[in-house]
């Protein structure tokens, strides 16, 4: 008889430089526009939710009750947000299409315990279409699973501190 039977698989313990490595992959994913790459960071239940800012300018709590710039429950959601920008159904992506370089900075580990690392980080994108650059800036909270084979999002809420957005906003520009 297996003496492993029933028990979940060892979660594996990584350092600052692989949690590192890990951050600025996905974000290089999204500059390169290899959506498929990027989806491959995502775990199935892992819900993507950008919070808006409110007349009190405090944060939404509740994406299920009150507004927000994104959200999508599980991978699905961004799995059909990434068909919409391939399909040319999304405004924020019609041609020419975005150019983005993403910047990560004061990345934190809040905790690492029993499969999971809960992490916050500091981020800004540079945008470039039509002759022009933006920028967005903000914090992001993950959580990594980190019980399977690669690690895996489980969680991402994304801050974005520069909420004055005079143009559509994807998944791409954070």
């Amino acid at each position: 008889m297996n003496a492993t039977i029933g028990l979940e698989p060892a979660a594996r313990r990584l350092s600052f430089e692989a949690i590192q490595a890990f951050l600025f992959a996905e974000a290089r994913a999204l500059d390169d526009r290899e959506f498929d790459h990027w989806l491959t960071f995502y775990h199935e239940d892992c819900d993507f939710w950008m919070p808006a800012w409110d007349d009190f300018d405090r944060l939404t709590e509740d994406p299920e009750s009150e507004i927000s710039l994104i959200y999508y429950p599980d991978k699905q959601g961004i799995r059909d947000r990434v068909f919409r920008i391939r399909t040319d159904r999304s405004s924020a992506t019609s041609l020419p299409e975005p150019r983005t370089q993403h910047h990560i900075a004061n990345i934190e580990v809040l905790s690492q315990e029993n499969g999971e690392i809960r992490l916050r980080f500091n981020w800004q994108t540079l945008s470039y279409r039509y002759a022009a650059t933006d920028q967005h800036w903000g914090t992001s909270f993950y959580v990594i699973d980190t019980t399977g084979e690669t690690p895996l999002i489980r969680s991402k809420k994304v801050v974005l501190r520069n909420d004055h957005i005079h143009h559509v906003i994807d998944v791409y520009h954070i």
